[in-house]
């Protein structure tokens, strides 16, 4: 579709009018037998020339393809339409979702819960009149219903379980035994409980059940300040603590600490919203519902009114983000400050998007460190520890120097040189499993804290039930390259040096995992040899 054009001027004779011109377009009109012939189909490939983007929901209707192209930075995706014809890209607008009728006819589009059908747009998408659902009915007989969804369970692990043997457990007789329980199931959870028992008879991890229709009260959104108050005996409110956060992240935003506000810990709040807190015995009661709103607060470093001062912020709804981020920065200042800035620390929180978003925020900028703590603790798991692994194992098989620079850069580029610890606790889950496992295959260094969680089998999707619920079936397993036998599952990665950390010495600010990391880190960095100086300049004159 995208070949150069022959832009000639054609001349063509005049078509027959009558009877043979009607039956030429009755010709016309059948329907014609495509045949794709797949010898050599990759060199008869063209891309479309749109922007490198991710691509989905992609639907070709004549000469025009129309598909999804996921948002950046934080922005929804976007539905567009390209133009086989007229070689141009249409943007239809964001945040649509959208099918296509089966004649190619209509669309079905939806956005923010409304949905409404239109004529295959050919701009911008406009749902001027959206289809009430409000009085939209069904009768389910919930009895029938649990019951295929209870058969339709034991069937998805008996078809995809990554082992056929079903780990020796006779799967036709643990349906038999958990099928009498469903004619008693009364609501939903009683099944998930039964489909649960039943899919726990394999003895694996990552064998889940999510619970289909239930209730799903509104909830209000309390508005948190990213601090810890206590009532002062005024009557007012004290700040204990301000929630470090970084006031250029909207998902770590400290509300008391963004640019302009400027109050301190130790400082203490009067009012809320022209609300007197003396006789208030709950700050947070006047805070209800007002997460992400412009709250006005009235503060001073005394617990008076005389010489107060108004600010404005804009509470948020989840401070859990702000402890996280408070946590990683103050093992980085407790690592850096023992070892004299030497050894750098990264927390790799998961193995998906935010996990290596961590690592890539924290590894490069602390490359010329002369020792690296890896904190897995806790780790979710996910899908990238091959691409955490690959950069942490690199090593240098060359120097290269630049004039004017005083050090040398080792090739590969962005490789760390020296000696590496590794945290792992009983939360390191899944590929947070993986990773300590193959931290050590790869003798990156030692691995300190207690055995992790123990399951790598992992799952690939879910096939819906027919009431949005789903079955989650470990269908992918790991084994060891040089033994061929099965690995962690049921069982975890031990570490090298057992610490427990007491929960009681942990809210006390004590991690005696992390200090033995530190102790353990500082006597290894006695052995590193790093790149050699750049050498003398070569004497060519003789």
């Amino acid at each position: 579709p995208f070949a150069p054009e022959n832009n000639e001027v054609k001349i063509e004779e005049e078509k027959p009018k009558g009877k043979g011109g009607d039956e030429k377009k009755a010709e016309d009109a059948k329907s014609v037998d495509v045949k794709i012939d797949v010898e050599g189909l990759q060199q008869r490939t063209v891309s479309v020339p749109v922007d490198v983007a991710n691509y989905w929901n992609v639907q070709c209707v004549d000469n025009k393809i129309y598909y999804m192209q996921m948002g950046q930075m934080g922005r929804r995706g976007s539905t567009k339409l390209y133009d086989l014809k007229k070689k141009t890209e249409v943007d239809l607008g964001e945040g649509f979702g959208f099918s296509i009728s089966a004649n190619n006819k209509k669309m079905l589009v939806s956005k923010g819960g409304q949905y409404a059908v239109i004529d295959l747009p050919s701009s911008a998408i406009k749902m001027e009149k959206t289809m009430d659902l409000s009085d939209m009915k069904m009768w389910v007989d919930y009895s029938e219903e649990w019951k295929q969804i209870f058969d339709e369970s034991w069937r998805q692990m008996r078809d995809f379980f990554y082992v056929e043997n079903m780990h020796g457990v006779d799967w036709k007789a643990m349906h038999d035994k958990y099928a009498v329980l469903v004619p008693y199931v009364n609501h939903r959870a009683d099944l998930t409980y039964i489909i649960g028992e039943m899919i726990g008879e394999l003895n694996i991890g990552h064998a889940y059940v999510n619970s289909g229709e239930m209730p799903s009260p509104d909830r209000v959104k309390l508005g948190l300040l990213g601090a810890k108050i206590s009532k002062h005996s005024s009557g007012f409110f004290k700040i204990d603590r301000l929630l470090e956060g970084a006031p250029w992240s909207r998902d770590i935003r400290s509300p008391l600490l963004d640019v302009g506000v400027n109050v301190s810990t130790g400082d203490y709040i009067l009012a809320v919203d022209g609300c007197d807190l003396k006789d208030i015995n709950d700050i947070y009661q006047t805070l209800i519902g007002k997460a992400g709103r412009t709250v006005e607060l009235v503060v001073n470093s005394k617990p008076e009114m005389a010489g107060s001062r108004k600010v404005l912020v804009k509470p948020i709804a989840d401070e859990s983000s702000l402890y996280y981020y408070s946590w990683v920065q103050n093992n980085i200042r407790k690592v850096s400050e023992a070892t004299n800035g030497e050894v750098g620390y990264i927390h790799i929180p998961d193995m998906g998007v935010e996990g290596l978003n961590e690592f890539v925020k924290y590894f490069y900028p602390q490359l010329n460190k002369k020792g690296l703590i890896i904190d897995d603790r806790g780790n979710g798991g996910g899908n990238v520890s091959p691409m955490i692994l690959e950069r942490l194992s690199r090593i240098p098989y060359r120097a290269k120097m630049r004039r004017g620079i005083d050090h040398p850069s080792p090739i590969p580029d962005q490789t760390h040189i020296g000696p590496k610890v590794l945290l792992l606790d009983r939360y390191s889950a899944s590929d947070g499993d993986l990773f300590p496992y193959g931290f050590r295959q790869l003798g990156l260094g030692p691995i300190i804290g207690t055995r992790s969680w123990g399951g790598v089998v992992g799952i690939w999707g879910s096939l819906p039930f027919v009431d949005g619920a789903d079955l989650r079936k470990p269908e992918s397993a790991s084994y060891s390259s040089e033994t061929g036998d099965w690995i962690i599952e049921g069982w975890g990665v031990d570490p090298d040096i057992v610490i427990d950390n007491d929960p009681y010495r942990e809210y006390l600010g004590i991690d005696d995992q992390l200090n033995k990391a530190i102790e353990v880190i500082k006597e290894n960095l006695k052995d590193r040899k790093g790149l050699p100086p750049v050498p003398k300049g070569p004497d060519k004159s003789k």
